[in-house]
């Protein structure tokens, strides 16, 4: 039986997702879409689990596709057929997501990246759209991507196919941070999303996804009906009566 290329731990409500395949750069192979799919949906499901982070060992985060599969087969069986289920888990997850970058990123890799609600990587970090530089088109990646680009930056990296840093990558909105203090960093976005409601979070990040109307006064009406849903809620009075008790609610972790 071939190793495991998917790691998957929960501690303290953080389910640790990690990439281990680092002798292709934690390429994305038909076994660790299969490993990553289930552990992103095992993490989905679980009640216990308040942040997802997804990580690497080795010095990639993840070269994108697996080039020794795709070569020779035809276009109903590549790989990249099933990875916009990868990319819609990642987005849809209930569980706000953290990419944690301790190396580069390419192609499928920054779609990934770009999925994650939150992404945070070390300076030295490169990043790079390498798709057109081998005569492919990062058409599944750009409907994670291109929200977060800054048009005119998308526009010279998706042609160019030119690398890029951390620093660039934080500029154009593909990262929050690049910190030297990578553990550090990620430790506290984690902290900090877990101090949300489970509900109140799972539903924050379906209202991000929501097409905006078009004008203020159009979405009021729907807008109303969802606040004071939550408000009068379970969590919500959690939540209020645990402010007016200055302590912190029930959702919130044990330190």
């Amino acid at each position: 039986m071939a190793d495991e290329l998917v790691h998957y731990d929960v501690v303290g409500g953080t389910a640790t997702v990690t990439l281990d395949s680092p002798h292709n750069r934690n390429a994305l192979s038909a076994q660790l879409r299969r490993e990553l799919s289930d552990s992103l949906t095992k993490a989905a499901a679980d009640d216990a689990v308040r942040v997802i982070v997804l990580t690497h060992t080795g010095p990639v985060f993840c070269a994108g596709m697996d080039l020794k599969e795709a070569r020779g087969a035809g276009a109903g069986d590549q790989g990249v057929n099933e990875f916009p289920r990868i990319l819609e888990q990642l987005w849809t997850s209930p569980k706000p997501v953290v990419a944690r970058l301790a190396g580069p990123a390419r192609a499928g890799g920054i779609g990934m990246v770009a999925a994650c609600d939150i992404a945070v990587a070390v300076p030295k970090a490169t990043f790079a759209f390498s798709e057109v530089r081998i005569g492919v088109v990062p058409a599944i990646i750009s409907l994670t991507v291109l929200p977060r680009l800054n048009p005119r930056a998308a526009h010279e990296l998706f042609l160019t196919g030119d690398t890029f840093d951390a620093r660039r990558a934080v500029e154009i909105g593909l990262l929050n941070s690049a910190s030297e203090d990578l553990d550090g960093e990620v430790a506290r976005y984690v902290k900090a999303l877990a101090a949300g409601g489970p509900k109140a979070l799972a539903e924050t990040k379906a209202l991000l996804s929501r097409p905006r109307p078009a004008t203020p006064s159009d979405g009021f009406e729907e807008m109303l009906g969802l606040s004071a849903k939550f408000f009068a809620g379970e969590e919500g009075q959690e939540g209020i009566l645990a402010f007016a008790q200055k302590r912190k609610p029930n959702w919130v972790p044990q330190d």
